[in-house]
């Protein structure tokens, strides 16, 4: 089995209210979840979304795929997932996760100008559970007509909207 996980994460101000979303999508096979289908008509089989009053755009990034992975663990799929394709328009998350994270985890979690990472307890949580799954990192440009990338957008305002309510 094969796993698409599309993310995003958006910040009204930044620092300030932003959201997160998801969308994770079974390549083959039913669908287990809510009955959705993808863009390219492939089944749905979670998407959730979340929001914090004060937060950073970054921070809504990796929130994202944090909350993805382990909605991916809870769902305890059967057989367990073969690959994992994280599609993210966030190039902090792609490339921390693909070219940053190993120079930071070597370097007590610093940067390569000697100040502490930042969203380390992020980062840390992301990694953990990274690790736990074949997992690729894609990026995708944002707002360009991606359609479970723009779902995903969708959703991240859908989060900030429900905090002014």
């Amino acid at each position: 089995m094969q796993i698409k996980i599309y993310t995003d994460g958006a910040c009204s101000g930044n620092p300030g209210p932003g959201g997160w979303a998801f969308v994770i999508i079974r390549e083959d096979g039913p669908a287990d979840g809510p009955g959705l289908s993808a863009g390219d008509g492939e089944p749905v089989i979670a998407e959730k979304w979340g929001a914090e009053k004060n937060t950073t755009n970054n921070r809504m990034e990796l929130r994202a795929v944090i909350a993805a992975l382990e909605t991916l663990e809870a769902l305890n799929l059967s057989p367990a997932p073969e690959r994992v394709a994280i599609h993210t328009d966030s190039q902090y998350a792609q490339k921390g996760m693909n070219e940053w994270i190993h120079s930071w985890k070597k370097s007590g979690w610093r940067t390569s100008a000697k100040t502490p990472v930042k969203n380390r307890d992020l980062w840390q949580r992301l990694d953990e559970l990274a690790s736990r799954f074949p997992v690729s990192w894609v990026w995708v440009k944002g707002h360009a007509g991606n359609e479970n990338n723009e779902r995903c957008d969708s959703l991240c305002r859908t989060a900030v909207a429900s905090l002014e309510d």
